[in-house]
C-alpha cells in the first residue's frame, strides 16, 4: 500500500500540533519465531527476553563479540512471534548476522517489513484519538485487531498488517506526514536509532542504551556481555549519546562532521553525528560525544563556519543506579 506524505511545516525548536501522524517507512520489523525463537534472541541481545510480557515492549542492542553494537531495537511480542524493530538499512545488515547463529536453534528469522504498516502517532490528542479508535489502552503495549500499538510517553506506534491498512489510512482525520516528522521526537527524546554507517563502533553505553533501560544487567551470557559489564562495573566509557541543535548554511550529509569551540577561536572534532533531521536551516541531532562534554559547549559543522550548534539537556538521567 502507498501512503501519501508530506513534509513537516513547523519549526524543529516550535510547538508541534495537537495531532499528527507520520509514516514510519524509515524502521523496519525482524519476526522471531520457532520453538527457541525467544531463547535463541535472549542469548545474542542486552534485553531481558525472558521476563518481556505481552503488554510489554523494551529497548536492547545486538552487538558483536567485543561489545559494540551492531544495532539497536524495540523489541515485543506480536501473536506468536517476537518482533525487533530497527532502522531498515541496520536490518539489512543485522539480519544476516543473528540468521548465522540462529541456524544452530529451533528459530527462524525474517525481514517482515513489508508486512505491516507503520504509524506514528503523536501530539496532546493522540491519546484521546486512539482510545476512540481502538479502545482502552494499556501503558506500554496494547493489542489490537490485526496487529498492536507501542505507548511511549505520549508517542505512539500503530504496527498494523497491510490488509488492515487501507480502512485506518482512510479513517485519519488529516495528512500523513513523512517519516522524519517523528525522527525528530526521536532525537529529541535522546533515543539511539543505530544507522548501518555505525554498526560495530559503539559499546551500548555510549549510546545512553543503559539509560533507557536496554541493558539487562541480571540475564545470563550473551553477546558481548563481558565488556558490556566491565564498563559498568570497572568504569572506562568516555562517551555518550547527546542532543544538538541549532543551524547550518547548506544540508547536511552522511559525511558532516561535528567540532566544538576551543579557546582562542579554535576548534576540533568533537564526535559522531547518529540520527538528524533538517528543516530549512534548522537541524536537530543526536550525536556520540565525550561524556565530560558540557551543555554550554559551542558546535559547528565541519565546513560550514556560519553554522551554530548547542546542546540540549537529555530528558533522562546518565546516573548510574545503586
Amino acid at each position: 500500500m502507498t501512503v501519501s506524505t508530506s513534509q513537516p511545516t513547523w519549526p524543529l525548536n516550535g510547538q508541534s500540533p495537537e495531532l499528527f501522524f507520520s509514516h514510519l517507512t524509515h524502521l523496519g520489523l525482524i519476526a522471531v519465531t520457532g520453538e527457541q525463537g525467544r531463547s535463541f534472541i535472549h542469548g545474542q541481545v542486552t534485553t531481558d527476553i525472558s521476563s518481556l510480557g505481552t503488554e510489554q515492549w523494551r529497548w536492547g542492542a545486538h552487538c558483536d563479540p567485543k561489545g559494540k553494537m551492531l544495532a539497536s531495537f524495540r523489541t515485543f511480542s506480536m501473536g506468536d512471534a517476537l518482533i525487533m524493530m530497527m532502522p531498515r538499512d541496520t536490518l539489512a545488515m543485522d539480519l544476516p548476522q543473528l540468521q548465522k547463529y540462529a541456524v544452530f536453534s529451533k528459530a527462524e528469522l525474517s525481514d517482515a517489513s513489508a508486512d505491516w504498516l507503520l504509524l506514528g502517532v503523536s501530539g496532546e490528542q493522540a491519546t484521546d484519538w486512539l482510545s476512540q479508535q481502538f479502545g482502552a489502552l494499556n501503558s506500554e503495549l496494547t493489542p489490537i485487531d490485526n496487529g498492536v500499538i507501542l505507548h511511549d510517553a505520549g508517542r505512539h506506534i500503530i504496527v498494523l498488517k497491510q490488509s488492515a491498512a487501507d480502512t485506518l489510512i482512510s479513517q485519519l482525520p488529516q495528512a500523513v506526514y513523512d517519516a522524519s516528522a517523528w525522527q525528530a521526537l526521536e532525537i529529541a527524546a535522546g533515543y539511539p536509532n543505530l544507522g548501518a554507517a555505525h554498526q560495530g563502533q559503539f559499546v551500548p553505553q555510549m549510546c545512553n542504551l543503559q539509560a533507557i533501560d536496554g541493558i539487562s544487567f541480571n540475564k545470563g551470557c550473551y553477546m558481548g556481555q563481558e565488556t558490556i559489564a566491565r564498563m559498568k562495573y570497572r568504569g572506562g566509557n568516555k562517551r555518550a549519546l547527546y542532543i544538538v541543535s541549532g543551524t547550518v548554511s547548506s544540508p547536511l550529509t552522511a559525511d558532516s562532521q561535528l567540532e566544538i569551540a576551543l579557546e582562542d577561536a579554535l576548534y576540533r572534532r568533537a564526535g559522531t553525528i547518529i540520527e538528524w533531521v533538517q528543516r530549512g536551516q534548522e537541524v536537530l541531532m543526536t550525536a556520540v560525544l565525550a561524556n565530560d562534554t558540557q551543555l554550554d559547549a559551542t558546535l559547528r559543522i565541519a565546513g560550514d563556519k556560519a553554522s551554530q550548534l548547542t546542546l540540549q539537556a537529555l530528558p533522562y538521567s546518565l546516573e548510574e543506579a545503586e
